[in-house]
């Protein structure tokens, strides 16, 4: 894929990441003891991670941190990601969380390919009537853009060996 120009990415999230600062510095090592880690901390929050991990390069590209996973960060997410290759193809692989297959999400892909289609209206009717009709919409091969949603359950390596 990498030769082609297509860019495969992985992409999931880690929500609750726990802020933590130490209250006392770690107890000096003296031979032959295993250092001392200081247990006592002050919490300052938590935070989520959107990552994306190129599989043909093997590293992580254009990552995500803020308080919230919402549909709104993902979806900007997804734009700061496909702005390093503008023009270039790219493939999403994601797990089936409701944010994977929003409105927003449809939106961006729409604009980013030049679909000037009419996508109608969420809930009500046409692409945007459903997850599942967004999902089809996300996931059309066509697209130069798209989404690959994998089964309930997977790991993120499982995910990786699907396409090798």
């Amino acid at each position: 894929m990498l030769e082609q120009g297509i860019h495969l990415i992985s992409t999931d999230e880690m929500t609750g990441i726990q802020a933590l600062e130490r209250l006392f510095p770690n107890k000096r090592i003296k031979p032959k003891q295993v250092e001392k880690i200081e247990f006592e901390y002050e919490r300052h929050g938590t935070l989520s991670l959107i990552a994306n991990w190129d599989v043909a390069r093997g590293k992580v590209v254009s990552p995500s941190i803020g308080p919230t996973r919402t549909e709104q960060d993902f979806s900007e997410h997804i734009q700061r990601t496909i702005k390093i290759d503008e023009k270039a193809e790219w493939i999403f692989i994601v797990d089936k969380l409701n944010t994977h297959k929003s409105e927003s999400l449809v939106k961006l892909v729409a604009e980013s390919c030049g679909i000037t289609i009419d996508l109608g209206r969420k809930g009500k009717e046409g692409i945007l009537q459903s997850m599942d009709s967004r999902a089809d919409f996300l996931s059309d091969e066509s697209h130069r853009i798209r989404f690959v949603y994998i089964p309930k359950y997977t790991s993120w390596l499982n995910q990786i060996e699907c396409w090798f």
